[in-house]
């Protein structure tokens, strides 16, 4: 064999070459390569249907998936854009009321105020009035300021609740109910099994078990039966290593936990030694294969241990792999029956954390081995069943309306009666703004008259000390004048004498 010189190798019996603890050697490269994740941070869970592999989100360098999630749910945008439109609106009266000041009313500005007011078509007739005076309609700039503003709040909080109407007018309901016999019994699963034994061994080193244990060992239900009565072992050769699978197609299990156990055992040239393991467990309802409850992931022996030593699995105690088969109902999902997959812990067998002892266990026969127990429990006791529910009816819809409406014109309304009651410039504003518009349409129609009276009789006729009262030569008037005496000027006839 060639020299140990590869990072993270040493050499034994002086002609073979391991990796230290914590490393495995790769075959495909003849290095030792680490286990890969590690630990219990990559566990993907799911209920039912397909994985959704967050790993794959492209930009999770630089902006978590999680941050973009909040910012993008439609309920916050909806919110997020009713404020914006609001902060605008007021912002563009405040706006228009500091620079459309004008007495004589001529800016635009102003104008833009006077047609605010015309908005007021909620609170003008809740404007504020002295005592002993009947309340009367009245359009002020607060006014319509205060109404489409209540509007644009009110229109905001209807999209969002119409957007949860929509989008959660169900919830999942799940409820506990104990177990019986005939109810575990109906459950028809096809469950799967596939625990990789992350290492640099093949299937070649595998010694496949035979028989299955089921209940407690010691206890009057404790039952060894043949393996292929339950199951179907498969072993394949993976990247990472020899991959285990247990199979079991339309089976009925029984509310008793099950043990199945294997190992790996040493060949020349190939250690059994492991560094990890990668499990893929998976539960489906026979016949139907849409609906997928599953747990995946990684463990090693620093699942609980947070020493940070890398170790290597190897020797004669057994590796344990516990999961539990959790019953659930789904009844909105056409009564479908389904055990949900839990890897509740994982215990470690023999390892070895240095090298000086990793090395004398290489040259020890009786650790050439690597023992692996698959303990499924079954939590029998109680099952789930999950139901959706309807929380938002049309009526509760309405209701919700209405509240909504009240809050959006009691805030408002709050808002404008103080201000009126504290500012008392804005006590008749609105008496003032059409006084400055009447005066500006007067002075119009006046401009209109002065330049009538001026193409049509002369300037002189502005002037009030002129008396003569003659129209200027060469005026309209005086053309219209001279046309008209010429049409009544009788018609001479000459007489002669015949």
């Amino acid at each position: 064999m060639a020299a140990c010189t590869a990072a993270r190798m040493f050499a034994y019996n002086a002609t073979l070459c391991a990796c230290e603890p914590g490393y495995y050697l790769n075959g495909s490269g003849g290095s030792c390569a680490a286990m890969p994740g590690g630990g219990w941070g990559d566990w993907q869970v799911g209920a039912v249907g397909a994985p959704r592999n967050q790993s794959l989100y492209f930009l999770e360098p630089v902006l978590s998936h999680y941050a973009v999630r909040r910012l993008t749910q439609s309920q916050a945008v909806l919110l997020e854009a009713a404020l914006a439109a609001l902060l605008a609106w007021l912002a563009f009266c405040a706006a228009a009321r500091v620079a459309g000041r004008d007495p004589r009313g001529e800016r635009r500005l102003f104008r833009a105020r006077f047609w605010i007011s015309r908005l007021d078509c909620i609170f003008d007739n809740s404007h504020w009035a002295e005592d002993q005076q009947v309340l009367k309609k009245r359009k002020t700039e607060l006014g319509g300021t205060c109404s489409v503003a209540s509007l644009i709040l009110f229109i905001g909080l209807v999209t969002v609740l119409l957007y949860q109407a929509i989008k959660r007018r169900s919830i999942e309901v799940h409820r506990v109910k104990p177990a019986n016999a005939p109810d575990l019994l109906s459950f028809v699963n096809d469950l799967e099994f596939h625990i990789t034994t992350i290492s640099g061994m093949s299937c070649a080193q595998a010694i496949a078990p035979s028989t299955i244990a089921m209940g407690t060992p010691g206890s009057m239900d404790f039952r060894v039966v043949p393996l292929p009565t339950l199951f179907t072992y498969n072993c394949t050769n993976t990247s990472q290593g020899p991959s285990i699978s247990l199979k079991c197609n339309g089976c009925r299990v029984p509310p008793r936990d099950h043990f199945v156990s294997w190992q790996f055992v040493d060949l020349p040239g190939q250690l059994a030694a492991a560094v990890g393991f990668q499990f893929n467990l998976t539960a489906k309802q026979h016949g139907d294969s849409k609906h997928v409850s599953f747990v995946s992931g990684t463990t090693d022996s620093d699942g609980y241990a947070d020493d940070g030593k890398l170790k290597t699995f190897r020797g004669r105690d057994s590796n344990v792999l516990k999961i539990q088969l959790f019953p659930q109902i789904y009844n909105n999902l056409g009564n479908l029956r389904l055990f949900q997959p839990l890897v509740q812990d994982f215990t470690q067998g023999s390892v070895f954390l240095d090298v000086g002892s990793l090395n004398a266990s290489l040259q020890n026969p009786s650790d050439g081995v690597v023992n692996t127990t698959l303990y499924i429990s079954y939590l029998s006791d109680y099952i789930v069943e999950i139901s959706s529910e309807t929380v938002l009816g049309p009526v509760s819809v309405l209701a919700s309306i209405g509240g909504l409406y009240a809050f959006s014109v009691a805030i408002c309304l709050c808002l404008m009666a103080q201000c009126e009651a504290r500012i008392k410039k804005l006590h008749d504003e609105d008496t003032r703004m059409l006084k400055i518009l009447s005066k500006r349409r007067a002075r119009q129609n006046w401009d209109k008259v002065r330049k009538f009276v001026m193409y049509t009789w002369g300037p002189s006729h502005l002037d009030p000390t002129h008396r003569s009262g003659k129209q200027r030569e060469g005026s309209v008037m005086d053309s219209l004048h001279r046309t008209f005496h010429k049409r009544r000027e009788p018609i001479r006839q000459t007489t002669s004498n015949v």
